[in-house]
């Protein structure tokens, strides 16, 4: 699913991002909703960013105004009966627009997908996709920064322990 937004971003560099779990719902520019496994997974753009609401727990990777910025580049934490994994990197890939096009396009037919497009620049996307794994359920996002040349890819699963 794709969606074109009127609101720009709020967060304008990937060093901006930092990573937070258990927040309650943000306001969302775009929603989807997948059922994965047995899984009900909402996939949020923000506008800072991205939030995946798990049922009562969630994963926010945004600016926020509470946090430094900077992602690990790999967590591991147990919430309840299930463990969470978290990588995440940022490069500056060698064809931007290249790699950016070719995230939207397997997001655009992608159902268990959403990519929100913001104005200013067909590149300027953060794009989420869940699918199911090993009992539980995985999603990615790619925050792109067109203006810096940035692509910040996550990857998160979530397997009983």
């Amino acid at each position: 699913m794709r969606k074109t937004i009127d609101t720009r971003f709020a967060d304008s560099r990937a060093a901006d991002l930092s990573l937070a779990y258990g927040l309650r719902p943000l306001p969302a520019l775009g929603t989807h909703k997948v059922t994965l496994g047995g899984f009900t997974v909402e996939l949020r753009v923000l506008g800072a960013s991205h939030q995946v609401v798990l049922g009562d727990w969630s994963e926010t990777v945004a600016c926020l105004p509470d946090r430094p910025g900077a992602l690990p580049s790999s967590e591991e934490q147990v919430v309840g009966d299930h463990v969470v994994r978290f990588a995440a990197r940022c490069g500056h890939p060698a064809d931007f627009a290249e790699e950016v096009s070719s995230v939207i396009a397997a997001c655009e037919a992608d159902p268990d997908a959403l990519v929100v497009e913001f104005p200013g620049s067909p590149l300027a996307v953060t794009a989420l996709s869940a699918a199911v794994v090993d009992g539980g359920v995985a999603w990615q996002t790619w925050h792109a920064y067109p203006q810096a040349g940035e692509l910040v890819w996550t990857k998160s699963v979530v397997t009983p322990r």
